[in-house]
């Protein structure tokens, strides 16, 4: 699985792209024979560990959107192999401007058919991260053509305070999507090869439509963040959940080290 060390090639464009939007959709950068391969045993995990039983129709905005689980790379070697592969990390810090990134989680998102919109938000809002060097790698395990609900961007918006206090839920749907068109941040949403990956920063505002085919989007992410980042002093109640699951040992201001979060790739 050389595949998933071996570097990419950042061009200078893809950087000022990423620093001037806030993301960036890198066409092709993973094998899709291979990452086929890898996302089979992903959804086979998915489906198998999650504990959602309701309905669709019983669900509210959030459930509907997709079944999540995260820290799959624990649950299998295979998966573990992928999570941890330098070529994704290298570029994620590249993107970054650090000299390394650690593992924050991965995490699997499953849109069923039907699966309803996801929310605009923020993802750093739930983080109790000391730094906005901070950045999700979006990969799905399909072709992703826009019926089933690709994931959008608005450019520019990781700049935009207002709005980062709101969860995913029907306010931030009905909030964010005005306030990012009054502010002139453009909502940009394309189709996805088997192969592409989007890269987006943690205060970066994005949202998805609803899976209106009759195949479920199966999308693994993996969430680096820089090696040196620190445990905020001060946490929301939100913020609070998300230490307790992955420092409950970390004092507030100290490097977030946990056996959870090695560092996958540094320069150093």
């Amino acid at each position: 699985m050389d595949w998933l060390d071996t570097p990419a090639t950042l061009h200078e464009a893809d950087r000022a792209a990423f620093a001037r939007d806030g993301h960036v959709t890198l066409r092709g950068l993973l094998p899709a024979a291979e990452l086929a391969a890898v996302g089979h045993e992903i959804t086979r995990l998915t489906l198998a560990l999650n504990t959602e039983q309701r309905t669709l129709a019983e669900r509210d905005s959030y459930g509907r959107a997709f079944l999540q689980v995260m820290n799959l790379w624990a649950q299998s070697p295979l998966v573990g192999r992928f999570v941890m592969g330098q070529r994704l990390a290298r570029v994620a810090a590249e993107l970054l401007g650090v000299r390394g990134v650690r593992l924050y989680h991965d995490q699997s998102l499953y849109k069923e058919p039907g699966g309803g919109h996801t929310p605009a938000h923020a993802d750093q809002y739930y983080w109790p991260l000391a730094s906005d060097r901070t950045v999700t790698a979006w990969i799905p395990l399909q072709d992703v053509p826009m019926p089933m609900g690709p994931l959008g961007f608005y450019s520019g918006s990781q700049r935009v305070a207002a709005g980062r206090d709101l969860g995913i839920s029907d306010a931030s749907e009905a909030d964010i999507p005005v306030r990012m068109a009054a502010l002139g941040h453009p909502y940009v949403c394309t189709p996805f090869a088997l192969g592409d990956v989007s890269f987006h920063l943690g205060w970066t505002f994005h949202r998805a439509e609803p899976n209106t085919s009759a195949r479920p989007r199966s999308v693994m992410t993996v969430i680096y963040m820089a090696e040196d980042t620190r445990l905020l002093q001060s946490l929301t109640p939100v913020q609070e959940n998300d230490r307790a699951q992955w420092w409950p040992g970390v004092a507030p201001g100290a490097v977030v080290d946990s056996p959870k979060n090695p560092v996958i790739w540094s320069a150093a």
